[in-house]
Protein backbone atom coordinates (compact mmCIF):
# COMPACT_ATOMS: atom_id res chain seq x y z
CA UNK A 1 0.00 0.00 0.00
CA UNK A 2 2.33 3.13 -1.12
CA UNK A 3 1.53 5.58 1.06
CA UNK A 4 3.40 9.04 1.39
CA UNK A 5 3.75 11.99 3.97
CA UNK A 6 5.81 14.50 2.67
CA UNK A 7 4.80 16.83 -0.39
CA UNK A 8 4.81 15.73 -3.65
CA UNK A 9 8.03 17.19 -6.00
CA UNK A 10 7.18 20.07 -8.25
CA UNK A 11 5.50 18.97 -11.44
CA UNK A 12 4.37 15.87 -10.41
CA UNK A 13 0.43 14.95 -10.46
CA UNK A 14 -0.42 14.92 -6.41
CA UNK A 15 -3.83 15.56 -6.28
CA UNK A 16 -7.47 15.12 -7.93
CA UNK A 17 -10.92 16.59 -7.46
CA UNK A 18 -14.26 15.98 -8.73
CA UNK A 19 -16.42 19.35 -8.81
CA UNK A 20 -19.88 18.30 -8.94
CA UNK A 21 -23.64 20.09 -9.21
CA UNK A 22 -24.49 17.42 -6.51
CA UNK A 23 -21.88 16.95 -4.09
CA UNK A 24 -23.76 13.97 -2.03
CA UNK A 25 -24.70 12.37 -4.52
CA UNK A 26 -21.46 12.22 -6.01
CA UNK A 27 -20.41 11.55 -2.83
CA UNK A 28 -22.31 8.22 -2.57
CA UNK A 29 -21.67 6.99 -6.19
CA UNK A 30 -17.86 7.08 -5.19
CA UNK A 31 -18.44 5.13 -2.02
CA UNK A 32 -19.85 2.84 -4.17
CA UNK A 33 -17.32 2.11 -6.92
CA UNK A 34 -14.59 2.69 -4.76
CA UNK A 35 -15.04 1.93 -1.39
CA UNK A 36 -13.90 5.32 0.42
CA UNK A 37 -14.73 6.93 3.87
CA UNK A 38 -15.73 10.61 3.23
CA UNK A 39 -15.15 13.52 5.72
CA UNK A 40 -16.93 16.84 5.48
CA UNK A 41 -14.36 19.60 6.20
CA UNK A 42 -17.06 21.71 7.39
CA UNK A 43 -18.78 25.09 5.87
CA UNK A 44 -15.48 26.75 6.03
CA UNK A 45 -13.90 25.35 3.63
CA UNK A 46 -17.44 24.70 1.70
CA UNK A 47 -18.62 21.05 2.83
CA UNK A 48 -15.56 19.86 0.57
CA UNK A 49 -15.35 16.23 0.47
CA UNK A 50 -11.89 14.32 1.78
CA UNK A 51 -11.93 11.22 0.40
CA UNK A 52 -10.01 8.22 2.20
CA UNK A 53 -8.68 4.47 2.04
CA UNK A 54 -7.87 3.66 5.67
CA UNK A 55 -7.73 7.22 7.39
CA UNK A 56 -5.52 8.68 4.52
CA UNK A 57 -6.80 11.23 1.76
CA UNK A 58 -7.27 9.98 -1.97
CA UNK A 59 -9.13 12.39 -3.36
CA UNK A 60 -11.77 15.39 -3.39
CA UNK A 61 -15.27 16.04 -3.98
CA UNK A 62 -16.74 19.80 -3.89
CA UNK A 63 -19.47 21.77 -5.05
CA UNK A 64 -18.84 23.24 -8.65
CA UNK A 65 -18.02 27.44 -8.60
CA UNK A 66 -20.06 27.80 -11.89
CA UNK A 67 -22.76 25.26 -12.20
CA UNK A 68 -22.61 25.74 -16.30
CA UNK A 69 -19.03 24.19 -16.24
CA UNK A 70 -19.26 20.29 -16.79
CA UNK A 71 -18.70 17.63 -13.53
CA UNK A 72 -15.37 16.81 -14.07
CA UNK A 73 -12.03 15.50 -12.03
CA UNK A 74 -8.54 17.88 -12.29
CA UNK A 75 -5.59 16.70 -11.65
CA UNK A 76 -3.58 18.95 -9.72
CA UNK A 77 0.31 19.17 -10.55
CA UNK A 78 2.00 19.89 -7.28
CA UNK A 79 4.58 23.45 -7.07
CA UNK A 80 6.39 25.21 -4.48
CA UNK A 81 5.66 28.50 -5.15
CA UNK A 82 2.03 28.64 -6.79
CA UNK A 83 2.47 32.52 -7.64
CA UNK A 84 5.85 31.83 -9.71
CA UNK A 85 4.25 28.80 -11.66
CA UNK A 86 1.19 30.78 -12.47
CA UNK A 87 3.09 33.52 -14.09
CA UNK A 88 5.09 30.73 -15.66
CA UNK A 89 1.64 29.64 -17.32
CA UNK A 90 0.70 32.41 -18.42
CA UNK A 91 4.24 33.42 -20.03
CA UNK A 92 4.45 30.03 -21.99
CA UNK A 93 0.74 30.53 -23.39
CA UNK A 94 -1.58 28.73 -20.79
CA UNK A 95 -4.09 31.02 -18.52
CA UNK A 96 -5.15 31.34 -15.06
CA UNK A 97 -8.61 30.43 -14.58
CA UNK A 98 -8.44 31.02 -10.80
CA UNK A 99 -5.86 33.52 -9.15
CA UNK A 100 -3.41 31.61 -6.11
CA UNK A 101 -5.13 31.32 -3.01
CA UNK A 102 -4.72 30.06 0.29
CA UNK A 103 -6.71 27.65 1.84
CA UNK A 104 -6.53 28.07 5.42
CA UNK A 105 -4.24 25.18 6.70
CA UNK A 106 -4.03 23.20 4.09
CA UNK A 107 -1.80 24.79 1.46
CA UNK A 108 -2.23 27.50 -1.57
CA UNK A 109 -3.93 26.46 -4.92
CA UNK A 110 -4.60 28.07 -8.29
CA UNK A 111 -6.48 26.65 -11.34
CA UNK A 112 -5.17 26.88 -14.44
CA UNK A 113 -5.44 26.52 -18.42
CA UNK A 114 -2.54 24.70 -20.83
CA UNK A 115 -2.08 26.22 -24.10
CA UNK A 116 -4.31 23.66 -25.23
CA UNK A 117 -6.82 24.76 -23.24
CA UNK A 118 -7.01 21.63 -20.85
CA UNK A 119 -7.89 22.75 -17.10
CA UNK A 120 -5.49 21.56 -14.03
CA UNK A 121 -4.73 22.62 -10.85
CA UNK A 122 -1.92 24.14 -9.16
CA UNK A 123 -1.33 22.39 -5.69
CA UNK A 124 1.73 24.30 -3.01
CA UNK A 125 1.51 21.94 -0.28
CA UNK A 126 1.14 22.94 3.82
CA UNK A 127 -0.95 20.79 6.25
CA UNK A 128 -2.58 19.16 3.15
CA UNK A 129 0.33 17.34 1.14
CA UNK A 130 -2.15 15.98 -1.62
CA UNK A 131 -2.33 11.99 -2.18
CA UNK A 132 -1.30 10.44 0.92
CA UNK A 133 -2.22 7.07 -0.59
CA UNK A 134 -2.19 6.04 -4.27
CA UNK A 135 -1.38 3.44 -6.68
CA UNK A 136 -3.66 0.50 -4.90
CA UNK A 137 -7.21 -0.14 -5.47
CA UNK A 138 -9.62 3.18 -4.90
CA UNK A 139 -6.67 5.14 -5.08
CA UNK A 140 -4.92 7.47 -7.59
CA UNK A 141 -3.05 5.57 -10.38
CA UNK A 142 -2.06 8.00 -13.43
CA UNK A 143 -3.06 11.07 -15.61
CA UNK A 144 -2.32 11.76 -18.74
CA UNK A 145 -3.34 15.32 -20.69
CA UNK A 146 -5.10 14.85 -24.22
CA UNK A 147 -4.22 17.39 -26.78
CA UNK A 148 -5.34 18.61 -30.39
CA UNK A 149 -1.40 19.59 -30.46
CA UNK A 150 0.34 17.01 -28.42
CA UNK A 151 3.89 18.72 -29.50
CA UNK A 152 2.59 22.33 -28.10
CA UNK A 153 1.25 20.63 -25.25
CA UNK A 154 4.67 18.95 -24.35
CA UNK A 155 6.43 22.20 -25.15
CA UNK A 156 4.01 23.64 -22.73
CA UNK A 157 4.56 21.57 -20.11
CA UNK A 158 8.00 21.57 -20.52
CA UNK A 159 8.60 25.32 -19.76
CA UNK A 160 6.66 25.66 -16.88
CA UNK A 161 7.47 22.36 -14.89
CA UNK A 162 10.53 20.51 -16.69
CA UNK A 163 9.10 17.84 -17.74
CA UNK A 164 11.14 15.42 -20.31
CA UNK A 165 9.47 13.25 -22.83
CA UNK A 166 9.96 9.48 -24.11
CA UNK A 167 7.76 7.54 -25.98
CA UNK A 168 5.76 4.45 -24.92
CA UNK A 169 6.20 1.15 -26.67
CA UNK A 170 2.69 0.22 -27.86
CA UNK A 171 0.86 3.45 -27.53
CA UNK A 172 0.14 5.74 -30.28
CA UNK A 173 2.82 7.58 -31.98
CA UNK A 174 1.96 10.84 -30.89
CA UNK A 175 1.79 9.76 -27.18
CA UNK A 176 4.73 10.09 -24.60
CA UNK A 177 5.48 10.16 -20.87
CA UNK A 178 6.40 12.69 -19.23
CA UNK A 179 9.42 12.88 -16.31
CA UNK A 180 11.63 14.80 -13.81
CA UNK A 181 13.94 12.04 -13.45
CA UNK A 182 13.91 7.95 -14.80
CA UNK A 183 9.97 7.06 -13.40
CA UNK A 184 7.36 8.37 -15.68
CA UNK A 185 5.04 10.81 -14.01
CA UNK A 186 1.92 10.56 -16.64
CA UNK A 187 1.25 10.75 -20.40
CA UNK A 188 0.47 13.19 -22.89
CA UNK A 189 -1.19 12.33 -26.16
CA UNK A 190 -3.37 13.51 -29.04
CA UNK A 191 -7.10 12.97 -28.23
CA UNK A 192 -7.31 9.04 -28.91
CA UNK A 193 -10.81 7.58 -28.93
CA UNK A 194 -12.17 11.10 -27.29
CA UNK A 195 -15.71 11.51 -28.87
CA UNK A 196 -15.71 14.43 -32.11
CA UNK A 197 -15.83 18.16 -30.51
CA UNK A 198 -13.84 17.07 -27.01
CA UNK A 199 -11.86 19.85 -26.39
CA UNK A 200 -8.27 19.25 -24.77
CA UNK A 201 -8.74 17.48 -21.20
CA UNK A 202 -6.79 15.65 -18.39
CA UNK A 203 -7.80 12.28 -17.67
CA UNK A 204 -8.26 10.43 -14.19
CA UNK A 205 -7.26 7.17 -13.72
CA UNK A 206 -7.63 5.08 -10.92
CA UNK A 207 -6.39 1.67 -9.69
CA UNK A 208 -8.98 -1.29 -8.79
CA UNK A 209 -8.85 -4.68 -8.02
CA UNK A 210 -10.81 -5.97 -11.29
CA UNK A 211 -12.07 -3.34 -13.57
CA UNK A 212 -15.07 -5.52 -14.90
CA UNK A 213 -16.31 -5.58 -11.25
CA UNK A 214 -15.68 -1.85 -10.77
CA UNK A 215 -17.84 -0.96 -14.00
CA UNK A 216 -20.73 -2.58 -12.59
CA UNK A 217 -20.47 -1.71 -9.46
CA UNK A 218 -21.15 1.88 -11.41
CA UNK A 219 -23.57 0.96 -13.83
CA UNK A 220 -25.76 -0.14 -10.27
CA UNK A 221 -24.78 3.47 -8.58
CA UNK A 222 -26.10 5.14 -11.31
CA UNK A 223 -22.84 5.51 -13.99
CA UNK A 224 -22.70 5.12 -17.03
CA UNK A 225 -19.80 2.70 -18.63
CA UNK A 226 -18.42 4.24 -21.61
CA UNK A 227 -15.43 2.25 -23.26
CA UNK A 228 -16.22 -1.40 -21.57
CA UNK A 229 -13.39 -3.27 -20.32
CA UNK A 230 -10.28 -4.24 -22.35
CA UNK A 231 -6.60 -5.41 -21.71
CA UNK A 232 -3.88 -2.97 -22.68
CA UNK A 233 0.03 -3.59 -22.09
CA UNK A 234 -0.56 -1.52 -18.68
CA UNK A 235 -3.74 -3.26 -17.40
CA UNK A 236 -7.69 -3.58 -17.99
CA UNK A 237 -9.30 -0.67 -18.41
CA UNK A 238 -13.25 0.91 -18.44
CA UNK A 239 -13.94 4.47 -19.01
CA UNK A 240 -16.82 5.24 -17.19
CA UNK A 241 -19.05 8.23 -16.52
CA UNK A 242 -20.75 9.09 -12.91
CA UNK A 243 -23.81 9.68 -12.95
CA UNK A 244 -23.53 13.21 -13.52
CA UNK A 245 -21.48 12.86 -16.25
CA UNK A 246 -17.70 13.13 -14.72
CA UNK A 247 -15.59 10.78 -16.65
CA UNK A 248 -12.64 8.85 -15.74
CA UNK A 249 -11.23 5.64 -16.14
CA UNK A 250 -10.29 2.34 -14.06
CA UNK A 251 -7.61 0.47 -14.37
CA UNK A 252 -6.97 -3.41 -13.21
CA UNK A 253 -5.23 -6.56 -13.84
CA UNK A 254 -5.71 -7.53 -17.60
CA UNK A 255 -8.11 -11.03 -17.42
CA UNK A 256 -6.03 -14.42 -17.60
CA UNK A 257 -6.06 -15.62 -20.83
CA UNK A 258 -8.46 -18.90 -21.06
CA UNK A 259 -7.58 -21.95 -22.96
Amino acid sequence: MPTRDIPWPPGTPCWLDLSADDVEGARDFYVAVFGWSVTDTGAEFGNYQMCQLDGRSVAGIGGKQDRAVPTAWTVYLASDDVDATAKAVRASGGRVLAEPFDVPGAGRMSIAADSQGAVFGLWQAAGHIGAARYNEPGSFLWADVREPDPDDGRRFYAAVFGHTHRPVDGAPADYTTFHLGADPLGGIGGMLDSPHGTVAHWVAYFAVADADRAAEDAEQAGGTVLTPGHDTPFGRMVTIADPQGGRFTVVGPARPEVG
